[in-house]
């Protein structure tokens, strides 16, 4: 997101007429709205090997996978947002533009949007009961963060780097794990892999 483009604050309802009417995607914020940017060749890369990784297992169980274009409703924090990936089992209408009940929400971090990945969207996620786990995939390392709501309502953070399986338990039929490296397929890992380390303890410091 970038600075909010609107003089005066708009409700949810006129938010939502006067993004049908935009050629330009906005995320909404308690009244504010703001002009989504652009993406890297990066991002593209690593959301579309997850949505395909995502989509296949979904096949035939009734729950659907998204990316980029639906929004997320979170009505406890007076929000429209558009998640990178995310995973509904609720059965919305043909015409719907937003679902309010994921199990699963991606958001693909990069320099300009992270701080708000990490702090605004996870704690308006958190406020969702039906979403079981928020992942964060960063864009400049090979590197996966799980945060899993527990059975407690505790969120537990796992990291998944190279060479490694990341677990997805909020999936339905069960635990779907997937190699980290298949969601950079298409980047040059090698890179990724080198940036790693640092930023695997930098998030192990800060959690």
């Amino acid at each position: 997101m970038s600075e909010a483009i609107n003089a005066k604050e708009l409700t949810a309802e006129e938010y939502l007429e006067f993004e049908a009417a935009s050629p330009v995607r906005h995320e909404y914020v308690q009244g504010l709205v703001f002009a989504m940017s652009g993406s890297t060749y990066a991002h593209n890369v690593i959301a579309g090997n997850f949505y395909g990784i995502l989509h296949a297992h979904l096949r035939g169980s009734g729950c659907v996978a998204f990316m980029n274009d639906m929004k997320l409703n979170v009505k406890a924090a007076d929000s429209f947002y558009y998640p990178d990936i995310m995973v509904t089992c609720e059965k919305p209408r043909n015409d719907a533009v937003f679902v309010d009940s994921p199990v699963l929400v991606v958001e693909i971090l990069s320099p300009s949007t992270k701080q708000i990945d990490r702090r605004e969207k996870m704690v308006a996620y958190r406020k969702l009961p039906s979403v079981k786990e928020y992942v964060l995939v960063h864009q400049e390392a090979a590197l996966v963060e799980i945060h899993r709501r527990e059975a407690n309502g505790a969120w537990l953070i796992e990291l998944f780097r190279s060479a490694e399986m990341v677990r997805l338990e909020s999936m339905p039929g069960g635990v779907l794990e997937l190699p980290v490296d298949d969601l950079y397929e298409g980047l040059d890992l090698s890179l990724l892999v080198k940036e790693a380390d640092e930023e695997y303890q930098l998030v192990r410091s800060s959690t």
